[in-house]
């Protein structure tokens, strides 16, 4: 009989380990997924109005498993609806070599599927982008095959496509993971009303909580500072700007066949997406991340999502935002304006950016495993990084780049690739505090 497993997070990682292993239990109501939200998890990294989809990495372990992923966003009962191939240009800055090696992965995949722009070229051939600034651009190229998808609705319907095949899904806040020091191993967990969950196998994908509820586990057991998920994993933020449009720009970027542009270090803006109604084009600040750090009871110093609401931006966040893109990436779109909204998306970051899908390697927590490591560059793979959990789950290997690119790090700062869109630009470089003040230095 297949063991039951408990999945603790209804985010990227949870739903799509459920989907998944649905696929290959005979009895699928053994899986019982549980998250405090209804679905889509409004708080999760996963849910937004768009995310980015696309293949275009320097390092050919994603680069191929994004172009795996990419297929079921095209094609899929359960995402193709939700997906817009609008293409994505990558305004590379001087000196950097990011874009020569994407597209040297590409090349070495036999794809031809990218072309380079040159800067006189750009506002000639998307007139929306007149005004940009481009002093510190250095290459541009084009990928027609990426797009964006209408995140909380994919990962709602995904979620309703496990439901059906019978997994159990569970809406209650976890409050606790339950230790069972005789047999040494994570017996369930304990919610806020406080009943209990138990299961063979108990797989934590909360994501950015991942320290805040590991930690009172590893006071438990002693778990020294070097061997704590902290330093696999870190909660850390970074800023989007939503800014409304009216119907006239709507049609207009729409008519122009806007794609993504990423601009350099500093973000990228998506496509007009809906909301409530509503047309927004959304500006993600790539630059700005923060950590929000406590001291636990215990004397540990976590990273863990600030207790406030998500859209409850700073000042001093907006105002870097403002003057590092918002001013210069097309600016006739925001510049006198004021953003409609602003949102802290929290994601659990790698130092190396990688995923983190493996077995807890304490000996009292051998029926714990880890769906994580999203790194603001996750939630692409939602149709396929099921699979390869089921696998980690079944003691199967994924073979030994997988394995090791994915595994628990016992030297956190090897293999420090730089693989991301952005190359190590995710890692978090100030605390939520500094930005407090009005007066924060910018």
């Amino acid at each position: 009989m297949d063991p039951t497993v408990l999945i603790v997070g209804a985010g990227t990682f949870g739903i799509s380990t459920a989907y998944h292993l649905a696929h290959r239990y005979n009895d699928a109501s053994r899986i019982t997924i549980i998250d405090r939200s209804s679905s889509p998890p409004k708080p999760a990294a996963s849910v937004d109005i768009n995310r980015i989809i696309r293949t275009d990495y320097p390092d050919s372990l994603y680069c191929n498993l994004a172009s795996e992923a990419i297929h079921p966003w095209f094609w899929s009962m359960e995402l193709g609806h939700y997906f817009h191939k609008t293409g994505w240009v990558m305004m590379d800055e001087r000196g950097s070599d990011l874009a020569k090696r994407i597209r040297n992965v590409f090349q070495n995949r036999g794809s031809t599927q990218t072309g380079e722009i040159s800067l006189e070229q750009l506002d000639k051939r998307w007139a929306f982008l007149k005004g940009t600034e481009t002093g510190g651009i250095g290459d541009v190229y084009w990928n027609p095959e990426a797009g964006w998808c209408d995140a909380a609705k994919a990962t709602a319907s995904f979620m309703e496509a496990a439901e059906r095949r019978g997994v159990k899904r569970v809406n209650a806040k976890v409050t606790e993971l339950l230790l069972d020091t005789e047999h040494g191993r994570i017996e369930g967990i304990r919610t806020i009303d406080g009943q209990r969950y138990t299961a063979d196998k108990v797989v934590l994908a909360v994501g950015a909580w991942t320290s805040s509820m590991l930690s009172p586990i590893e006071d438990q057991l002693e778990i020294a500072e070097r061997h704590r998920v902290e330093l696999q994993v870190k909660a850390t933020g970074t800023v989007s700007a939503y800014y409304k449009l009216s119907d006239e720009e709507f049609e207009r970027l729409s008519k122009a066949n806007m794609p993504i542009i990423v601009y350099g270090s500093q973000g990228e803006v998506i496509p007009p997406s809906s909301r409530d109604g509503s047309k927004y084009l959304k500006y993600n600040n790539s630059q700005t991340t923060v950590i929000n750090t406590v001291t636990t009871k215990s004397g540990h110093r976590i990273s863990i999502p600030a207790d406030r609401s998500q859209n409850d931006v700073p000042n001093g966040i907006k105002r870097e935002t403002e003057r590092r893109l918002l001013s210069k990436l097309l600016p006739e779109f925001t510049n006198g304006k004021q953003a409609e909204f602003w949102r802290i998306c929290w994601d659990a970051v790698t130092p190396s950016e990688d995923l983190l899908l493996c077995k807890h390697p304490h000996a009292k927590l051998s029926n714990l495993y880890l769906a994580t490591g999203g790194s603001f560059h996750g939630y692409k793979f939602l149709p396929i990084v099921g699979k390869y959990m089921a696998n980690v789950l079944n003691g199967q290997g994924n073979g030994r780049e997988k394995d090791h690119a994915w595994g628990w790090k016992s030297d956190v700062n090897a293999n420090l690739r730089g693989f991301g869109a952005l190359g190590l630009k995710m890692a978090p470089k100030r605390e939520l505090r500094d930005f407090e003040s009005d007066r924060a230095n910018l």
